[in-house]
């Protein structure tokens, strides 16, 4: 866990506007839409910051900043794999390409998107519909 949580103005400076736009727009549909717990880590060798949306010791996603960008990581396990081959049509060229290309390991496939904008964000939310329902409105 990190001793605090940065900041909007940290933020910004460290992976840019438009993506930190993204970032914010990204939380809050994902807050709008799951009773989560939020955990904000240090982000290992790759990235400066981990933002983990848990709940029973299961993870829904995670986003990961780092100088100049940030990421969006969901795994999908076996029957939440069986689950997006059955929709794959229903998602954008670019997140089948990055499905596809993404390694399959023993606890499943771990996907890393690109989160620097909102041109995918609709096809983030059926993702995280597959791993998990949303709450009821």
């Amino acid at each position: 866990m990190l001793e605090r949580i940065p900041d909007r103005e940290e933020m910004i400076s460290l992976i840019g506007e438009e993506a930190f736009l993204a970032w914010e727009a990204l939380c809050s549909k994902i807050e709008e839409s799951y009773d989560m717990d939020r955990l904000c880590n240090s982000g290992g060798k790759a990235w400066k910051y981990e933002y983990k949306y848990r709940r029973g010791g299961k993870t829904l996603c995670a986003l990961y900043a780092r100088e100049g960008c940030c990421g969006f990581m969901v795994i999908l396990g076996k029957a939440e794999r069986d689950k997006f081959e059955l929709e794959r049509q229903n998602f954008s060229p670019r997140i089948l390409e990055l499905y596809d290309t993404s390694t399959t390991y023993h606890d499943g496939k771990w996907i890393m998107f690109p989160a620097d904008d909102l041109s995918l964000f609709d096809d983030y939310m059926n993702l995280l519909q597959i791993k998990r329902r949303p709450n009821r409105k």
